[in-house]
């Protein structure tokens, strides 16, 4: 049997596997759709003669667990709204200004750089979902991140 056909006909379990993770049925149709496109990528890492329904229960959980982390980081990387209720009105322009010169420089920096720290710093991804997401090696990433991290400090260094 093909590699897709027998993927194709344990979809219903993994669709109910999604659900056992997800808070409603528009993540859990994500995570299913994404744990399919996952397998589909990494067809060679499963062993012919092994069970591919495990396989596909162990990436899906794991892929689950890798948004869940995500997630987790991304909620606790901002400030709670309630938080910046009890300062001063003042300096609203400033931070307009600052946040257009974080912005002209991010524009300024090289494509793959920008993608890096909009990934990493920005959107708050581990280092290896957005090397995945940009579809390098993890080294590759990181020397990006670096030089774009580099390049904004000088960039804004400039501008403050």
């Amino acid at each position: 049997m093909r590699f897709e056909d027998e993927l194709l006909g344990h979809v219903p379990r993994l669709r109910r596997f999604a659900h056992a993770f997800a808070r409603n049925s528009a993540d859990a149709d994500d995570l299913l759709q994404a744990s399919v496109e996952r397998a589909l990528l990494r067809r060679d890492q499963w062993q012919p003669g092994t069970r591919l329904d495990s396989w596909m229960y162990r990436l899906m959980r794991n892929l689950w667990i890798d948004t869940a982390r995500s997630e987790k980081r991304r909620l606790e990387t901002f400030v709670a709204p309630e938080e910046g209720e009890h300062l001063g009105t003042s300096g609203d322009q400033e931070a307009a200004v600052e946040l257009g010169n974080v912005g002209r420089a991010m524009q300024a920096l090289p494509p793959e750089q920008r993608e890096a720290v909009a990934l990493v710093v920005i959107e708050g991804f581990a280092y290896r979902e957005a090397a995945e997401i940009l579809e390098v090696p993890i080294g590759t990433l990181t020397s990006r991140l670096a030089r774009g991290r580099e390049a904004l400090l000088a960039r804004l260094g400039e501008a403050a």
